[in-house]
């Protein structure tokens, strides 16, 4: 047993993976905590007076889930406190990604930055809540490897903003030498041509990875232990 507790500890990618989200979510949410659309990240759409306070909820909602999902992936705290793993769980569910996501279908349609990446944006919050409800589900119903391989895609849906924003700027590097040659200098064509790449791109490969490590290991020698992360929700 004491064995693995230590080994707890000997994950360097939880620490790495979680000082990214706090650091991320303190420079994501902290201008909309202000409540001044001025200082809005995301452009608000002219005369959609609800679309700003949306926004911020969505933002709140989905930095809970962030913040409240790197807990959850943390095998030790799973072991150790079963009951506020739980709880933590529920705050993941309902109040993370249900309200996030649900509000995701909404200003994702609405995006001023192109039919693209409101395709991408709407997909995106589709799959984020059916995974969550799927393994909430599961949970529920005491399936807890179904509800475990649920939660992680869910997680994997949950961190993609920050993948989004890594292709974002990859997008821009490739793409901001040809505003005058492909996009024929026109910059509001080059902004959504980086935001639908970044988008598809942001959440797609995430989840396809995280499928191809899911069937990884289910594929392993039953006998052969399974260092993975805990289920987040329950």
């Amino acid at each position: 047993m004491k064995m693995i507790t230590t080994r707890g500890w000997r994950r360097p990618w939880l620490a790495l993976l979680g000082s990214v989200a706090v650091v991320f979510v303190a420079f994501s949410l902290l201008p909309y905590l202000s409540l001044e659309p001025a200082r809005s990240r995301v452009p608000v759409p002219t005369g959609l007076r609800w679309y700003y306070p949306l926004l911020v909820v969505h933002v709140v909602c989905g930095a809970i889930a962030m913040l409240s999902g790197c807990v959850q992936i943390w095998p030790w705290f799973r072991r150790r406190h079963p009951r506020a793993h739980r709880r933590l769980g529920r705050l993941y569910v309902f109040g993370g990604v249900l309200p996030a996501g649900l509000i995701g279908l909404v200003i994702g349609a609405l995006s001023p930055f192109g039919p693209v990446i409101r395709v991408s944006n709407v997909l995106l919050a589709l799959l984020w809540l059916t995974f969550t409800v799927a393994g909430h589900r599961s949970a529920r119903q005491q399936q807890m490897a179904e509800h475990q391989k649920w939660m992680i895609r869910s997680f994997a849906l949950t961190m993609s903003v920050i993948t989004n924003r890594i292709w974002g700027v990859a997008a821009a590097i490739a793409l901001m030498p040809q505003l005058h040659t492909t996009f024929a200098g026109n910059e509001e064509l080059l902004r959504q041509a980086i935001a639908g790449i970044a988008g598809w791109l942001g959440w797609t490969l995430p989840l396809l990875s995280t499928q191809w490590w899911l069937e990884h290991r289910s594929s392993r020698p039953s006998g052969e232990v399974r260092d993975s992360p805990a289920p987040v929700g329950g």
